[in-house]
């Protein structure tokens, strides 16, 4: 065989590129694995977010109630200052890093269980409160953004279950909660 004084041969050429090509192959199932841990800490975090929230607003603005939608913990007081929940978390149904977020409320705007505890006057946002709440953060994409939905209620406890749809409200304490 000849030496080229002037680049690689073809042969080296191929050796490399399929060189490459394992790599790539076993990099890239770890590559996505990571990514969808990545997307379900953020559903995670999203929900502590919102009990946060929910907990600011209770104690600091609804007499104890506890706001239907993400939109009624992202208004601002009547009085001024801030809301309780950050920008990105401003409309229910909300996708952020491949988890769609939302209060659950029927298509009344009725939440997922408790009772009315007040309303719109009685809040320092004119939200009518209620005794309880129930928050998701389902995958968009079932097994591409994430592989686990959770749900979180007013305990502040966060539930999983390893499916495309939230665990079902009430949460028990048979499920499984978020370590």
């Amino acid at each position: 065989m000849r030496e080229s004084p002037n680049g690689f041969t073809l042969v080296e050429l191929l050796i490399v590129v399929a060189t490459i090509g394992i790599i790539s192959a076993i990099a890239v199932p770890g590559l996505l694995r990571a990514r969808m841990s990545g997307n379900e800490a953020s559903g995670i975090a999203s929900l502590r977010a919102v009990n946060s929230g929910q907990m600011s607003f209770a104690a600091s603005c609804a007499r104890n109630g506890y706001a239907v939608r993400l939109e009624d913990l992202f208004k601002v007081p009547t009085a001024g200052g801030m809301g309780f929940i950050s920008a990105d978390l401003n409309i229910n149904d909300v996708v952020k890093s491949g988890y769609r977020v939302r209060l659950e409320a029927d298509a009344g705007g009725t939440p997922a269980g408790g009772q009315p505890v007040g309303d719109v006057t009685t809040s320092c946002n004119a939200t009518a409160p209620w005794s309880a709440y129930y928050g998701s953060a389902i995958p968009v994409t079932f097994n591409a953004t994430g592989t686990r939905s959770f749900a979180t209620d007013a305990r502040g406890t966060i539930f999983y279950v390893a499916a495309a749809v939230a665990p079902v409200n009430p949460l028990t304490t048979l499920m499984t909660p978020v370590q």
